[in-house]
């Protein structure tokens, strides 16, 4: 029960940090282009990079703990499934070019995250 409890609460949080981020992103340069889900994607990918160092390689945690970070906090947080959908209307307005910029955008952007989240971990714990 204390397991889902907790699932339950940082999927909040990170609903709630998903909201917030991709709001004022969205505010602050538009909403032609999904800027706010991009910027959550990019966000989230890093995190998931230097949280993955940090619970897996540096600081091992419990299973509990990886499912509430991984499942309930970066699950709630990143937003691919907004990013597949905000894709697919792009493409059903014809607008293919917005469209293909996204997926790759998201895609190259999100993976070089995962790596700077990671060796940023990495760096600032000391290991080679």
């Amino acid at each position: 029960m204390q397991k889902l409890v907790l699932l339950g609460l940082a999927g909040v949080a990170g609903t709630f940090g998903r909201y917030w981020l991709s709001g004022v992103v969205a505010r602050r340069f538009g909403e032609t282009f999904p800027w706010g889900t991009l910027a959550v994607n990019v966000a989230g990918c890093f995190l998931a990079g230097l949280l993955f160092y940090l619970i897996q390689e540096r600081f091992p945690a419990s299973d509990t703990w990886r499912a509430v970070v991984f499942t309930g906090f970066l699950g709630a947080f990143t937003t691919f499934s907004a990013y597949g959908l905000q894709t697919f209307t792009l493409m059903q307005e014809g607008r293919f070019g917005l469209a293909a910029l996204n997926v790759a955008a998201s895609n190259v952007a999100g993976l070089c995250m995962v790596w700077c989240g990671y060796s940023l971990a990495r760096v600032l714990s000391g290991a080679r």
